[in-house]
């Protein structure tokens, strides 16, 4: 049996320590922290504030995905917390900031909107159905699904975790979150209807990003909350191969059988040996 190798399409989220940005082999970001404790790989594919729609966009743009279907074990969506983040300016106008021209007018436009972001997000967080998100949960359903079929066209064999919005507590966002609870609800109707697994990322870290103990812009995580992440999907994940084809584990040693989420009882075409 080959050792496992997952694929992971993440935000920063993925790849973010207590202090900075890691690179993707950093052996204590999550996705690293789950491949270790699987005794096998992961090819992380990842960007700072990425939505479920741009995981679709990296799913069929970028070649390094297509490189690694052929080998894959399991698919792991680490986005969707993104899109639940207060956006006082429609995301479609806030991501074209960044191609503004000249600089300066660049530079000044970034200023205004940082500035005016968390006193927006808490007005915003009061209205009805809690202002408008990054992503509508419709729309991050929508590409969590075409992330899905697509991939599993591919590979039926392969399972897939979903994970559910995490929390913060970033003055950036003047402390609101009023569209994560809809998100996640939303998260776990597509999951239980679909077979996919879901990590209950927020219920692993709340005490640690809740309680200051993350990175100190109240968002990323620390270490213990990545180790934590981490493990939690070995475990979920050796379940899940254990329940789909036992004979077929791969070589990532003994199962242990997660509680979270609900697989499928189908049996696969067999995982690769």
């Amino acid at each position: 049996m080959s050792p496992p190798e997952l694929l992971v399409l993440g935000d920063s989220l993925a790849f973010h320590g207590p202090e900075r940005a890691e690179p993707a082999d950093h052996p204590r970001i999550w996705p690293q922290v789950a491949a270790t404790a699987l005794g096998g790989r992961v090819e992380l594919v990842a960007g700072i504030g990425w939505t479920a729609r741009h995981a679709w966009h990296a799913l069929t743009h970028d070649p390094r995905v297509w490189a690694a279907m052929p080998r894959i074990d399991a698919l792991v969506l680490g986005v969707g917390g993104m899109d639940a983040l207060p956006s006082p300016l429609p995301t479609a106008l806030r991501e074209l900031i960044p191609v503004l021209r000249p600089g300066s007018l660049r530079g000044g436009v970034r200023e205004v909107y940082l500035r005016a972001q968390p006193g927006l997000s808490r007005v915003f967080a009061a209205l009805p159905g809690g202002g408008p998100v990054a992503l509508p949960p419709r729309l991050t359903i929508s590409y969590l699904e075409r992330c899905r079929v697509a991939v599993t066209a591919l590979r039926p064999d392969v399972p897939v975790v979903a994970m559910l919005p995490s929390v913060h507590r970033a003055a950036v966002y003047g402390g609101a979150h009023a569209g994560r609870a809809a998100a996640e609800r939303a998260t776990r109707t597509w999951a239980d209807a679909h077979g996919v697994r879901v990590l209950d990322a927020p219920t692993l870290v709340a005490g640690h990003v809740l309680g200051g103990h993350g990175n100190p812009d109240g968002m990323h995580w620390g270490w213990e909350a990545h180790r934590r992440v981490g493990e939690t999907l070995a475990e979920l994940l050796r379940g899940e191969w254990a329940r789909r084809a036992p004979e077929d584990v791969p070589a990532s040693g003994p199962p242990v059988v997660s509680s979270g989420g609900h697989g499928r009882t189908t049996r696969p075409a067999g995982l690769r040996s």
